[in-house]
């Protein structure tokens, strides 16, 4: 599907079905099978990048309506996974997985929520 014909609900349908990806790929494993299992690894990091592009490709005047949400943190760390600066730290990955993410999770789907409304 082409960028053009994409609206805001598509990308943050893309968000969500990233985020919840990746919480499913990682349920039940402690740090050390995280770091220690390649594929998921591999794959919760697209998923990441999926999230980053999303976020992205939303319309500028979106990420204002919307600052309970830090934006750039969540472009700028796609552009850190995808183009690997200076190499990705597990630990941090898993971090913002047990940290960030189901917040991230819980504010999208209430900007969900409340645009479905409207």
């Amino acid at each position: 599907m082409s960028k053009s014909y994409r609206n805001n609900m598509d990308w943050l349908l893309d968000i969500l079905d990233s985020i919840e990806k990746i919480l499913r790929y990682t349920d039940g494993m402690t740090y050390q099978d995280f770091a220690a299992n390649e594929l998921v690894l591999d794959a919760v990091l697209r998923n990441f990048g999926i999230i980053g592009e999303a976020a992205n490709n939303l319309r500028e005047d979106f990420h204002e309506v919307h600052p309970e949400i830090e934006w750039r943190l969540v472009i700028n760390f796609r552009h850190r996974v995808v183009r690997h600066y200076f190499g990705m730290d597990d630990q941090i990955v898993w971090e913002i997985i047990e940290d960030e993410l189901p917040k991230l999770e819980r504010k999208i789907n209430e900007i969900i929520s409340t645009t479905e409304r409207k």
